[in-house]
């Protein structure tokens, strides 16, 4: 592929509902621009977005995979992004990466949830947009209803400058809104001038109309024209939509058929003519030499620079990072300095990859997207840059995983395997994550929702020949006691030789501070028990706690207070004292009303209006307790509550069923409660089974 300058590139992120068709439009992309001679198809699993193995089983995508698409003289960097709501952190990098969005849009499906979540994260980013309707050749689709819908959500700004001709239910041409013109497809991919149907006309007009009015509101002189009557011309109309859609002013709507590579090329067309190239766009960074700011803004003859927005890691092609270049104008043989690591690094060649083909190139323009092989020091979210220039750009905000479950190993001994392969697992995909949970010996792995950790692990199996198990994970729960005990606890063996002799008076109450396993304090007399004894006491109180007498759990909140006992001058030992306070401990602690305490969230869910009757019962349900409700913009309403941690479990999964995706949640750990009797009786239970 030739080397493109930066007012010849646009960055393009796909965005739309899972199944609105963003993969095949692609396809359909790189076959009317010649780039392939044939489509292929997401049911036959030979697409070039979709190129993983997980993705062609499944039929939809799991990773942004980035196509470039040479058309009119320009270079389009195509981010094709998974639709359904697990893998948001591969959406979330692509849009960062991206200078414009093509929202996809069923023709059949109409306006869905995955519609409204693109639309916020446009405007999130800042992103002018564009929608394109797919299925125009399926027998119920229909444009109008889209366009209806749109604009009853988003207003005005909404602006469809095509319009279908369908004759029997099929999809033969399509009006050109801006020309005033006809067209009848005549081939895949082709078309001729025909005839304005009639009975298109009125609708037409309604259309027309709506584009001259948005138009003629880009400046006083098109308004004053606009009012005398006059026509614009077809170039002052592309001009002022231009500046429209950069400003997010107007959203133009196309439409077409993937299937049949109809639209395509129109839409194309107005991604080269209405989207902003790189240079149009803002880009600020901090130059870490000076503390200034370094304003990039993709400018070719500034200091190199570029922002690793996406990591790959396949066992067969390699580790790719891919890169935003922000400013100058990179080459194979720079040298590279991450200062986030504090590395140079050296590309020796840099690439532009088309799904997972790379393809070399001499130079990558500021504003470009390409690939580069092997860095071994940058992650995603680091910033390259020069030595002597040393920049740093803010990390994109990823979507936090809060839906985790418990891992183990299928086969024993694949222990490093496992922790090898999700390490470049959780490299390649930001939103993954892997906890260890010493306390209660168990390893965590943490997504978007269950498809991705059951993906994460199926990926796992075919990719790097490993198993993991998934399973419910354990509550942290802690132990604790109510009253108070005195303990009097002799500890005494003889054997042949030395014996062991340790004795201890202890009492034992609530200490109040939940934060702290135990305080202990001694307050003997007379030398009863010798100074030097008192660190094996403490000692045995230490290890005692770690794992508590009721359920095995870590013990908080005991006061421990040593206050006689007697020794024996030969045979009494730290190690006597120790297990002579590790025996009063379980006892006094069984005697002082000992009680589990469960781990509390507070949780923020933030759904729309309609949903918060539902939400709140299901809370209810769950033994949460809720606190309140604030409404956010949108007509949402954050439903704040407190809720036991085991209520926490597949929650991700109702609460998308109940609102139909559109509501999202977080939580953080708040405290410790003392657990309802039902609760500590089944998880003493439970825990009397393991043993």
């Amino acid at each position: 592929m030739k080397v493109y300058r930066t007012d010849e590139i646009r960055n393009v992120v796909l965005l739309g509902h899972g199944g609105s068709g963003k993969t095949s439009l692609v396809e359909a992309m790189l076959y009317v621009s010649g780039a392939t001679n044939r489509m292929g198809k997401v049911a036959e699993a030979n697409t070039v977005s979709d190129f993983d193995k997980e993705e062609q089983k499944r039929g939809f995508s799991i990773s942004t995979s980035l196509v470039p698409i040479e058309w009119e003289k320009a270079k389009i960097n195509i981010l094709d992004t998974p639709g359904y709501f697990d893998f948001v952190g591969e959406v979330e990098e692509a849009v960062s990466a991206a200078d414009a969005a093509v929202i996809v849009v069923s023709g059949k499906a109409g306006v869905q949830v995955g519609t409204e979540k693109a639309w916020e994260l446009c405007d999130k980013y800042n992103l002018p947009r564009m929608i394109y309707v797919t299925e125009m050749d399926v027998d119920d689709a229909s444009f109008r209803q889209v366009v209806e819908d749109l604009t009853a959500r988003y207003g005005k700004k909404i602006a469809p400058h095509f319009q279908p001709i369908r004759e029997n239910e099929k999809l033969v041409g399509y009006i050109n809104v801006i020309k005033n013109a006809g067209r009848r497809y005549t081939g895949i991919g082709q078309r001729e001038e025909c005839e304005i149907p009639d009975y298109c006309k009125p609708n037409l007009q309604i259309l027309r109309d709506s584009l001259m009015e948005a138009v003629a509101e880009t400046s006083e002189e098109f308004m004053e024209r606009y009012f005398n009557g006059e026509e614009f011309s077809i170039e002052e109309i592309r001009a002022a939509m231009r500046t429209e859609v950069m400003d997010g002013d107007i959203v133009p709507v196309a439409m077409g058929s993937n299937i049949q590579a109809q639209g395509v090329a129109n839409l194309l067309s107005d991604i080269v003519r209405f989207f902003p190239s790189p240079d149009k766009r803002t880009c600020v960074g901090i130059n870490r030499t000076t503390n200034d700011i370094f304003e990039a803004n993709y400018e070719f003859s500034k200091a190199k620079t570029a922002y690793v927005f996406k990591t790959m890691v396949d066992p067969f092609i390699g580790k790719y990072s891919f890169i935003k270049v922000c400013s100058g104008v990179l080459k194979g043989d720079d040298v590279l300095y991450n200062a986030d690591t504090d590395a140079e690094e050296k590309p020796g060649k840099l690439y532009t990859m088309c799904g997972n083909k790379p393809s070399e190139v001499s130079e990558l323009f500021a504003g470009d997207i390409g690939a580069i092989a092997k860095l071994a020091n940058t992650r995603t979210g680091d910033t390259l840059s020069t030595k002597s220039t040393q920049v740093s750009y803010a990390k994109t905000d990823y979507s936090v995983p809060y839906t985790y479950m418990k891992y183990s190993v299928k086969n024993k001994g694949d222990e490093d395997k496992v922790s090898q392969a999700l390490a470049r697992m959780t490299a390649e995909d930001v939103t993954l994550k892997v906890v260890n949970d010493s306390e209660n010996r168990q390893s965590l792995l943490y997504g978007m929702g269950d498809q991705h950790l059951e993906i994460a692990a199926s990926k796992l199996a075919a990719r790097y020949k490993v198993e993991i198990i998934l399973e419910t994970p354990k509550v942290a729960f802690r132990e604790t006691i109510r009253k108070n005990a005195d303990v009097d606890m002799k500890y005494k063996k003889q054997t042949g030789g030395h014996g062991q002799y340790g004795h201890v008076k202890m009492k034992f109450e609530p200490s109040g501070d939940l934060d702290t396993p135990y305080v202990f304090e001694e307050c003997v007399v007379g030398g009863a028990v010798p100074k030097n004894y008192f660190p094996a006491v403490e000692k045995g109180l230490q290890e005692s706690v770690v794992k508590g007498p009721l359920a095995g759990y870590p013990v908080v909140g005991v006061k421990a207070i040593l206050y006689d006992g007697s020794y024996h001058p030969v045979d009494s030992s730290e190690m006597a004292f120790k297990t002579a306070t590790s025996q009063a401990f379980k006892k006094g602690f069984m005697e002082a009303s000992p009680v589990l305490l469960e781990p509390i969230a507070s949780i923020k869910v933030t759904v729309p209006d309609e949903y918060t009757g539902d939400v709140m019962g299901d809370l209810n349900k769950r033994r949460g307790r809720v606190l309140g409700m604030n409404p956010v913009s949108g007509g949402k309403q954050v439903i704040e509550a407190d809720i036991p941690m085991t209520g926490v479990f597949g929650y991700c999964t109702t609460l998308r069923s109940m609102t139909g995706g559109r509501g999202t949640y977080e939580y953080t750990f708040a405290r410790y409660e003392q657990a309802p009797s039902d609760v500590q009786e089944k998880e003493i239970a439970a825990r009397a089974a393991e043993e």
